[in-house]
């Protein structure tokens, strides 16, 4: 005769593994939806060029998100990251530096908006180059890299249209002492 306490019984086993099976299971979908979400809402370039530095550096990985400006539009200051059709199609990540309908002009490095002068403390290397004012067009922003000295940005290809735009620069992620937020 089997005494009750010899083994676990058998309930429990099967308990455990249903339990098992069901983090497994939530576990996998986390997983699907986590790469879904990076497939259709997040990018992850490595950036090539000098032109946002000192914030964002040649060979970083930085977090894009493609919903920032689904439900609104990109404000001064934003990084953004959009499709460039040059000799050989590129994204370029730059910083808005006029919206929709103002006006820009670059005097001896310096940028004014509207008349007033735009405070930069995120420009680092400035250019001393002067450029006309214009007048961003509707849907379209007028870009600048951090490192005016080594920038390709609209003072050299004009203002961005809208539909261009991917979406916003949120997170750097390598290497590890520039990890952080981007502003």
């Amino acid at each position: 005769m089997r005494s009750s306490s010899s083994g676990p019984p058998i309930a429990s086993a099967s308990s455990t593994d249903r339990r098992l099976r069901r983090a497994a299971k939530i576990g996998a979908q986390v997983a699907l939806l986590a790469v879904l979400a990076f497939a259709l809402m997040l990018r992850l370039p490595q950036v090539s060029g000098f032109s946002m530095e000192p914030r964002i550096d040649t060979g970083e990985w930085v977090l894009i998100s493609t919903l920032a400006f689904r439900f609104g539009r990109p404000a001064r200051g934003d990084v953004v990251a959009f499709s460039h059709d040059g000799a050989v199609p590129e994204i370029f990540l730059k910083r808005v530096a006029a919206l929709p309908g103002e006006r820009v002009a670059i005097v001896r490095g310096v940028v004014y908006v509207n008349g007033t002068r735009l405070d930069e403390p995120y420009v680092a290397y400035a250019d001393t180059r002067s450029f006309p004012e214009t007048i961003v067009p509707a849907d379209s922003y007028y870009v600048l890299g951090d490192n005016r000295a080594a920038s390709n940005d609209s003072r050299a290809f004009g203002s961005v249209a809208a539909a261009a735009v991917i979406g916003r620069a949120v997170f750097a992620l390598w290497p590890a002492p520039k990890i952080g937020w981007i502003r």
